[in-house]
């Protein structure tokens, strides 16, 4: 600074800390610039990270709720095809259960057929003798012994004849009741059966769609959970650079302004002394003046 002074005063130079001045001032100018582009730093960290932040808490919402729908879909699908498979469960019973009736069904009718045709046979054999005997024995009236053997053999042939006929009321009487009730069971298989395979069919298309629905929204969650990891990832590398730099970002500041205030102070001081320098350098100028006269 001496030499600087010197300098100036050798020179005749109105401010003899010129330099010394423009030198602080250029720290000055330095100084406030790196300041300003700390803080636009800060500023561009605090703004990444709270941008970064509300997209993670979106990202993570989003997730949440596909992972909601998608286990709300699974279950639904895994509940309907538990159903269909009961249903289907149901229809194998009922088609086995109506194949054992139409193998009953099959037997009793031709147990019927053989029983009927035979009573029928037997009872148009009865029929025929009765009018064989009665014509007979109706002509030979000089036989009366005869008669009497006749009016037995008839009696006995009559009732053979009620007992044939009722045997075959009753099986025609049990073949229709038989009929009726494999008709009114089957009939409602059949109505059961085409309400199941329905069920079946709709159920199976619904379990199907939700499981479609499913592999697409988890295909949406694998991307949306990619874009977390990427904001994750972007985001660590923000404390890395912003975060961990914080409180060195603090401290440097409170240096900075402590150097820019000492430096302006400085500058102040030699902005005094300069003037108090050339106001001793015109003193003694006049005095030269002065004794050289």
């Amino acid at each position: 600074m001496s030499s600087a002074i010197r300098l100036g005063e050798s020179s005749g130079a109105a401010d003899p800390f010129a330099k010394v001045k423009s030198l602080i001032t250029d720290m000055i100018a330095s100084l406030e610039k790196d300041a300003k582009g700390a803080a636009s730093q800060k500023a561009y960290c605090d703004k990444e990270m709270s941008e970064t932040k509300q997209k993670k808490l979106e990202k993570d919402h989003e997730v949440s709720k596909l992972s909601t729908k998608i286990d709300s879909m699974s279950a639904n699908s895994a509940k309907l095809k538990e159903s269909v498979s009961e249903i289907q469960s149901q229809l194998a019973a009922m088609a086995s259960s109506q194949a054992e009736m139409d193998k009953i069904r099959a037997t009793e009718k031709a147990d019927y057929d053989k029983n009927s045709a035979e009573l029928k046979v037997g009872i148009a054999g009865v029929k025929k003798a009765l009018s064989v005997l009665k014509d007979y024995y109706a002509q030979d009236s000089k036989h009366g012994s005869k008669g009497d053997s006749a009016g037995g053999i008839v009696s006995m042939l009559e009732v053979v004849e009620s007992d044939f006929t009722r045997d075959l009321a009753e099986i025609e009487s049990a073949e229709n009741s038989a009929v009726s009730e494999y008709e009114k069971v089957s009939y409602m298989n059949k109505v059961s059966k085409t309400s199941k395979d329905q069920d079946v069919k709709y159920k199976t298309k619904e379990a199907a769609g939700l499981d479609k629905a499913g592999s697409e929204a988890v295909s949406d969650r694998e991307g949306i959970q990619a874009e977390l990891d990427a904001l994750s990832e972007y985001e660590d590398k923000l404390k890395k650079m912003c975060v961990a730099k914080a409180e060195p970002y603090a401290e440097k500041k409170r240096r900075r302004e402590a150097e820019l205030e000492g430096l302006k102070n400085a500058l102040n001081i030699l902005d005094g002394e300069a003037v108090l320098l050339q106001e001793n350098n015109r003193r003694a100028l006049r005095s030269k003046h002065i004794q050289s006269a």
